[in-house]
Formats: structure tokens, sequence, C-alpha cells
């Protein structure tokens, strides 16, 4: 693939993640509305698929929130993390120059803002290289910031995980930071949670999760799989409920991932992922083909 097609293909991909989100998502979405039993959380949950609707047809953004750019690039032959990088890059100032995303990422202390969404380390890219993969993976996401105020991370203890009793430390944990968190993740959200490594592995691993699987997918892992569903449906217990007002669904899905650690520490880390689930993929095949995979 030449390097102009493969900037319009990057840039048509970040104008996808602005203006749709992903069908997995907008599915459990439209689930979650057919069965809403609280009428004024069923209200809020069908104005957001109009939200949808609206912005699809329109071409416009979703949300106005421009949220944080983080891209995901696995590649198995040939090299393309510089193009790549150079034509996000290029995209995120186009598309924020054309109105598709408001000019939000600034300077961490001195607040400077460059008006491009882009600066110091953003995007921010995660490479993965895979030997013998013949194709090349490219996933936007947009993860919206007012969710991160929700955000927790913990070190866990072996004995504080509570593995005698089933986790049961870790699932309190999850639970205490979604009730300290109410509505200000724009529920109902998706929640990513990474296990181990040290500190900054589970950060990375939590982003990762929630941004890169299907919400509507399986978990590989047998003890993964049974702890992503029992989380979601105890959150769900809980009726804290569409933007936090009470009803049936606060929480789409639960997505965990997990690296090995040090036999003295746990680390966890929750990520909240808001409704808007802004994020596209594309699949680059070494014949130049494209296929959209998110």
């Amino acid at each position: 693939m030449n390097h102009q097609n493969l900037e319009n293909a990057v840039y048509e991909t970040v104008i996808r993640a602005a203006t749709e989100i992903s069908r997995d998502a907008r599915e459990l979405l439209e689930k979650a509305c057919k069965q809403e039993t609280c009428e004024t959380a069923k209200r809020i949950l069908s104005s957001m698929t109009e939200n949808l609707d609206i912005a699809r047809a329109e071409r416009k953004a979703i949300c106005q929130s421009p949220g944080y750019p983080t891209a995901y690039l696995s590649w198995g032959g040939e090299e393309l993390s510089g193009t790549v990088e150079k034509a996000l890059s290029r995209a995120l100032s186009e598309a924020t120059r054309k109105g598709f995303l408001r000019p939000s990422i600034v300077d961490p202390l001195t607040r400077h803002n460059p008006g491009d969404n882009t600066g110091r380390g953003v995007p921010n890219i995660e490479y993965q290289h895979h030997p013998g993969q013949k194709y090349t993976d490219f996933i936007v996401s947009f993860k919206g910031c007012g969710a991160e105020l929700g955000n927790a991370m913990k070190i866990f203890t072996t004995a504080s995980l509570k593995m005698d009793r089933d986790f049961e430390g870790l699932k309190r944990f999850v639970l205490e930071t979604v009730i300290q968190a109410g509505g200000k993740p724009c529920p109902p959200y998706a929640i990513g949670i990474g296990i181990g490594g040290q500190m900054d592995v589970a950060a990375k691993l939590s982003r990762e999760a929630v941004s890169t699987r299907r919400w509507d997918d399986e978990n590989q892992d047998v003890l993964l799989n049974r702890l992503e569903k029992e989380l979601c449906a105890n959150i769900n217990s809980l009726g804290l409920g569409a933007a936090g007002i009470g009803g049936d669904t606060s929480c789409l899905a639960v997505k965990i991932g997990a690296a090995a650690t040090h036999t003295a520490i746990a680390p966890v880390a929750v990520n909240f992922h808001c409704w808007v689930a802004r994020r596209a993929g594309i699949r680059i095949y070494e014949d130049g083909r494209l296929e959209k995979i998110l």
C-alpha cells in the first residue's frame, strides 16, 4: 500500500470513530433500551441511540468531547509504525480543523493548547509485533475523559485479593469504585480491568481490554470470563442506571486483561469507558487490501 492510500485509510478510520460507535457497543445499547423497566432510563437510552443516528446521518461528532486518542498497531511483516504515526498525527490535525474533534489536548502543567489535538506523547500509539502475522491491524480509540474521573488503581497483596473467598477483595474494590464514581462516567459504560504486571502494566491492560476487544465477546480464559460476567451483573444490580438516574443497566460489559506479576503484589486498574464507544479499526493485508475490524 502506498503512503497516500495509507494516510487516506487512517483518516477515514479516525472520522468513522468520531462520528459512529462500534457496532457491538450499539447493539448492547439497543438491547439495554429494549429490556429497561425504568421509563426515565428508557427515554435516556432511546435518546442516546437517536443521537447516534443523527451523528451518522449528518457526519457529525457523536459527542462534544473529542476524548483522548490512543491507537493500537500490530504487525508481523513490513514495518509501518513510522508511517502510521505520521498519518495519524495528520489525520487528528485535519479532523480537528474540519470540526470533527474539539481541540482539547493541552500541556499537563502549562495547559497550553496547540489547537490540533496533538502534543508531546499524543497521539499515544501502542505497538505490538507478532512475527509471522500476515497483516497489520490499526485500531484508534477516542475514550472520553469525563469517564476517567472515576478510574481507580490499587496494589493488592495476595492476601488482600482474598483468593480463598473467590476473589472477594478484588470484587469489593471494583464495586466500591463503581459506587464512588456514580454517574460521572456517563453510564451505561463498559469497564476495562487490568490485573498484573506493575502499576503501569495494569493500567495499560485496562485501557487495551476495553478499547480493542468487542464488548460482546467471550474471554478465552475461563476464570477471567466468569469474573467479567459476574462483575457486570453485580454492577447492574446496584441500580445506578443510565446517566446515573436509576435503572436496570449501568454497565454494558466488563473486559479484563491480565499479565504475570511479582509474587508480592497484584496490581488492579479499573478503567471506565462511557457509552460513546468511539473505536474503529482496519486490517491492512500485504497485497494492500483493507478490511474493517471494529
